[in-house]
């Protein structure tokens, strides 16, 4: 697997559905993680912030059906309002579109049981009876490799992928399979950003790893050609307990924002 390109021979023919007519979606990139707990929508919330902030239209698609987050990261609420067969997403205050199932449901915490293919319909149709208008839609994913990712990954056109991880003895064989996942089916990962890399002594400054050092060649060794650390930060918790994720201001995922956004650059140019 050569770096930030996905063998396109290495896949099978499956068939893409489309946006709604009514939708302009610019291009599509999944954050993904090979285990739950490490900050996956965290990521996928701030990356969607840094990219306003570069003055794109932005999107985010919560995949994460039966744990959704991503409504109370940014403060938003339902209920999700409908014009004949099509759904128009919630708009965060700097005008982030949400689609998430917690938009869906009458109180808040209200569970979703349901088996995994009534998931992927509901994924399939955020995406297909959803009017977007985007340049970039982020789906923030379940954990792991089962029935919702292989929807997103089967169904949509992705451009690219962000894979979200932790410094923990089993992270080389979490990232293995993820992008074993990505290369089967000829979607480049773009970064690789393990959370929780480390916290700094609040007295003399000092970095300590606490769950032990990670190899900083571990990005390249599967061949994703930017690697990004997020330490334990507590203006992070504050402003996301909040709902106020767009008043943060922390220098975080700046490179990965810019990979997405030249990745883009560079698609469009080839089509």
């Amino acid at each position: 697997m050569t770096e930030g390109k996905a063998d396109s021979t290495k896949a099978p023919y499956l068939p893409k559905t489309e946006p709604c007519e009514k939708s302009h979606v610019g291009h599509v990139v999944a954050v993904l993680s090979g285990k739950g707990g490490v900050g996956k929508s965290f990521t996928s919330c701030y990356l969607a912030v840094k990219l306003r902030r570069m003055g794109y239209k932005v999107g985010i698609l919560d995949a994460d059906i039966t744990g959704p987050s991503v409504p109370f990261t940014f403060g938003v609420k339902g209920p999700v309002v409908g014009v004949g067969s099509y759904f128009y997403p919630i708009k965060s205050k700097t005008g982030i579109e949400i689609m998430s199932s917690n938009l869906l449901l009458p109180h808040d915490d209200d569970p979703i049981v349901w088996r995994g293919p009534m998931l992927s319909t509901l994924i399939e149709q955020f995406y297909t009876e959803v009017v977007w208008d985007v340049d970039f839609l982020l789906v923030d994913m379940p954990p792991g490799t089962g029935d919702v990712s292989l929807t997103v990954f089967q169904k949509m056109r992705l451009s690219s992928a962000i894979l979200v991880t932790s410094p923990q003895g089993l992270v080389d064989l979490i990232v293995e399979k993820s992008a074993k996942m990505a290369d089967m089916l000829s979607v480049p990962l773009l970064s690789l950003v393990e959370n929780m890399a480390y916290v700094r002594c609040p007295d003399c400054g000092r970095r300590i790893d606490i769950y032990g050092k990670t190899d900083r060649d571990i990005a390249k060794k599967h061949g994703i050609p930017n690697f990004e650390e997020i330490p334990f930060d507590e203006k992070i918790s504050s402003f996301v307990d909040k709902g106020m994720i767009e008043d943060l201001d922390v220098p975080y995922l700046d490179n990965t924002a810019k990979a997405i956004a030249d990745a883009a650059k560079d698609e469009d140019i080839v089509k």
